[in-house]
């Protein structure tokens, strides 16, 4: 297999690899930047300053030959060169995130599952042994978030923190978001901005993290390690990630009523009531933003549309998590590829039903419901150590399927309007078919085919003679609420053996799919987003 992929990487001239970067239609990512004041543009110039460092991080955290691979590509003015080059800014690696990881560069290995976070010729197997043999206290730091795992000249094995395994580029951060809390007129922001340049070298984001819970400003800026995908070891080790981004108002303060449902709806979801949550984290922020820059984690390969964080079980249990909708980034997923895929896979009845309201509201409930359900597993550790490789795309699963099971509640409670029930389940398999296209490799593309087999097994979704999908919106109702009972179950379990045969059976492309998705060729896949507001900033703060 390996042979092959090396093989393949090698015949793959620049036109193929052209074709392979169209998937990602280039598309203006717009903000009205100038409409801050300039003290508060100059901030925002500073935080993009920052942001684009993330980007040399992430590289690293990937994978060791990142940063000297990426320097040999730049220098290679062929079309071939240039090829390979864009491809590479596009997946952040040599990886075609599209193509189950297949590598496009010839001599590069395969993607490594345990990225850069453990040493060189280290096993999973090594790994966990030597966690057990650690002491509570060792344990956590060992396994935390914001370590990596080393061997000392000994050859024994240890943890760096963050702080010091990338002190260079976080130090050059650390200075430009300290320069933007000291512009920024916004007390709120200058207090989160401060704390996170502290733990930028104190390697403790627990109070910069609530002080980001809490901000009230203008300028929304994510800027940290937080996401556990990269790590396809222990979904343990976190990447550093920065969107920078603009608050819409009026957005927010009209999806700010969904926060206030979440109890209700942990009351009632399909699973035996000790596994609920009897009082949820106090604090629930929703904010809709528009993006202005994104970087590292943040932009590579299959663009995120909504986020929810922190990741730290120990903030989330006590004070709840905050969502971030990127809505300019969701209008033009909505528009370069969900429009046009509905009218490829779904039947004539059901496309007119496809809505951006119905896409963006969805999005709104997957993010809110990462926050809901079972966080320990039965072993008294978190669903995440327990389930190790197997958690992201159950746990991505879970908020997408909960999420509909969320929705049909509200609307039964006449929270949302009633048009919802006749466009969401539409919407939603549309959406599958979009999310499928990003590889079961990943998570969010492994958690929708397992979903997507599941509804047609129950008879939720149908497919016709002539290819095409269409919804049973009765059978639909009763299969989500059935899914979302048995993933949160299995979540509390914590049973990674039955959580890894489960994702094998049913996470998977059918036949029936496959021939949709080929039909998609010419779709766009996803957006790459052009940040020309951002460019626009930097240059503007220049002069």
């Amino acid at each position: 297999m390996l042979i092959c992929a090396l093989a393949l990487a090698a015949s793959m001239d620049a036109v193929t690899l052209q074709k392979m970067a169209a998937r990602f239609a280039p598309t203006e990512v717009a903000a009205r930047v100038e409409a801050l004041p300039p003290l508060e543009r100059a901030a925002l110039a500073k935080l993009v300053e920052a942001a684009r460092l993330f980007d040399s991080i992430y590289l690293r955290q990937v994978w060791a030959g990142n940063e000297p691979l990426l320097l040999q590509l730049s220098q290679d003015a062929t079309p071939l060169g240039r090829a390979r080059l864009h491809l590479f800014v596009i997946d952040k690696g040599p990886w075609s995130n599209l193509d189950h990881d297949a590598p496009f560069i010839p001599g590069v290995p395969p993607r490594p599952d345990a990225a850069n976070f453990y040493p060189p010729g280290s096993t999973k197997e090594e790994i966990d042994s030597w966690y057990k043999s650690l002491s509570p206290h060792d344990r956590e730091l060992a396994t935390g978030f914001f370590t990596t795992i080393r061997r000392t000249p000994e050859g024994r094995l240890g943890w760096v923190p963050y702080s010091i395994e990338y002190q260079d580029l976080l130090g050059a951060a650390a200075r430009l978001v300290r320069e933007a809390a000291g512009l920024t007129q916004q007390p709120t922001l200058r207090k989160f901005l401060q704390l996170r340049a502290d733990a930028f070298f104190s390697n403790d984001y627990t109070e910069s993290d609530l002080a980001w819970m809490e901000l009230d400003s203008s300028i929304e800026p994510t800027i940290g390690p937080y996401e556990v995908y990269t790590d396809n070891w222990f979904n343990q080790k976190a990447a550093f990630e920065a969107f920078i981004a603009l608050r819409d108002d009026a957005e927010s303060a009209k999806l700010s009523k969904l926060s206030g449902e979440l109890q209700g709806i942990e009351d009632a979801l399909p699973i035996d009531p000790k596994l609920r949550n009897p009082k949820l984290g106090a604090l629930a922020p929703l904010r809709v933003v528009n993006l202005v820059f994104a970087g590292g984690d943040g932009n590579h390969g299959v663009q995120t549309a909504a986020y929810n964080l922190p990741n730290d079980e120990r903030i989330t249990e006590q004070h709840g998590t905050k969502r971030v909708m990127l809505r300019n980034v969701q209008e033009a997923k909505f528009k370069k590829t969900l429009l046009p895929i509905s009218a490829i896979a779904l039947s004539t009845k059901d496309r007119k039903d496809v809505s951006f309201d119905a896409f963006f509201t969805h999005i709104v409930m997957h993010e809110l419901m990462h926050g809901l359900g079972p966080h320990q597993a039965a072993s008294g550790v978190p669903v995440r150590v327990a389930l190790q490789e197997s958690y992201s795309a159950l746990e991505e699963a879970k908020a997408d399927i909960s999420g509909l099971f969320a929705l049909q509640r509200l609307v039964d409670k006449g929270v949302l309007d009633k048009s919802l029930e006749r466009t969401m389940y539409v919407t939603f398999l549309a959406s599958a078919f979009r999310s499928i296209r990003f590889g079961t490799s990943e998570a969010h593309g492994k958690g929708i085919a397992l979903q997507l087999n599941t509804l047609l097994d129950a008879g939720a979704v149908r497919v016709a003679k002539e290819g095409t999908f269409s919804v049973d919106a009765g059978r639909f109702r009763e299969a989500v609420a059935k899914l979302t009972g048995e993933i949160m179950t299995l979540q509390a379990a914590g049973d990674a053996d039955k959580a890894r045969d489960w994702l094998k059976r049913q996470a998977v492309v059918r036949p029936e799919v496959k021939r949709v998705l080929d039909k998609l060729a010419g779709v766009p896949v996803d957006v790459e987003p052009q940040f020309t507001a951002a460019q626009k900033l930097l240059s503007s703060e220049a002069r």
